[in-house]
Order: structure tokens, then sequence, then C-alpha cells
């Protein structure tokens, strides 16, 4: 009863987790929430990718609609079988939202790609990128925030909270994950309890 219980909290926990991924990944295809610069290319690469989406998103859904039936599952072959399935679901999950975490951080510490002054005219590129010679990140310099990105506005600002959003709800989901891997093979070694 205890290892249903605790499937049915992941996949609650999960579900939440992955709705916030989703809408923070499609918010950053969206800066200004218009939807011209997608179209034109001028989005953070990272957000192109859409693992929130696809990784911490609908993976981690799939794997809560499991977890969610196997918290039913009674006689003890059966629920011995799901905990196995449970293993292999957790694996997947906790990889997916280890990619997208990954990705979230990476994108957090490149910068946004936008509109920008260089020596001759404006031009798109990724101008807070970390570079050895000439700052340690734009994390760290909140005054690059404003004066650099010409356009989308603001854009700095939605890159580091929707990033940072993201990266840390999948963190969570891999935390969630772990601790259901753990569940289910306690679940697959001591069975059903009553």
């Amino acid at each position: 009863m205890c290892v249903s219980r605790c499937l049915r909290s992941v996949a609650v926990s999960l579900v939440a987790l992955a709705i916030i991924c989703m809408l923070c990944n499609i918010l950053l295809l969206v800066p200004e929430l218009k939807i011209h610069f997608l179209l034109e290319g001028h989005v953070t690469r990272e957000a192109t990718w859409v693992t929130g989406l696809w990784g911490s998103g609908l993976v981690i859904l799939a794997g809560a609609r499991a977890f969610m039936q196997s918290s039913r599952t009674r006689g003890c072959c059966a629920f011995r079988r799901q905990m196995l399935c449970q293993v292999v679901y957790s694996c997947v999950c906790l990889l997916a939202a280890g990619f997208c975490s990954l990705v979230s951080f990476t994108g957090l510490s490149q910068g946004p790609h936008c509109l920008y002054n260089t020596t001759s005219t404006p031009a798109w590129g990724v101008p807070l990128q970390p570079q050895p010679n000439r700052h340690a990140g734009y994390l760290y310099n909140r005054t690059l925030w404003s004066g650099v990105c010409l356009e989308p506005r603001g854009v700095v600002q939605w890159n580091v909270v929707l990033f940072s959003v993201m990266g840390g709800a999948s963190g969570l989901q891999m935390v969630l994950c772990g601790a259901n891997i753990l569940n289910s093979v306690v679940g697959l070694i001591l069975g059903q309890r009553d």
C-alpha cells in the first residue's frame, strides 16, 4: 500500500511539474508574446529544441500516467511485473528530465538570441555568451541585462526567469524519478503489502 501511495504522489507531482516545463518552453519560443520572432528564427537555440515540451513534458506525462495505473494493480505477480516496468519508466523519465535540465541551464548560461549593436550595424546573435577574454557571463553582471539587447525587449529577463524555472522544475522531476526508482525496487523486492 505504501508503494502504491508513493506512486500516486509522485505521479501527481510530476504532472504539475510537466505542465510548468511545457508552459515555460512555449513562452521561451515567443518572446514579447510575438510569434514573428519564432517564424524569423530569432529565438534562443536551446528553446527551439523544445526539451520542455517533449522531455520534461510529454515523456514525463506518459510516465506519470503509467505510475497512476500501476498504483491500482492487484495480485502478487502483476504487482511485481508493474514494479519492474516502473523502474524502466522511471529511468526513461529521469533521462528525459535530466536532458531538459541540462539544456535549460545551457540556455541560461549562453544568454538570449537578440538584436544587438555591433561596431557597424545592429545584428542578430548571442552577444552575452561567455567568452574567456571578455567577461565571465551576463548572469553575474546585471548591468548588461538592459543595455545590450535591443530587440525583443526584456529578452534577457525573459530567458533568465523561464530557463531557471524550467531547469529547476526538471531538476525536481529528476529527484522524483530517482525516488520512484528506489520505491519501485522496494516494491519489486517486498511485493504488495496491505
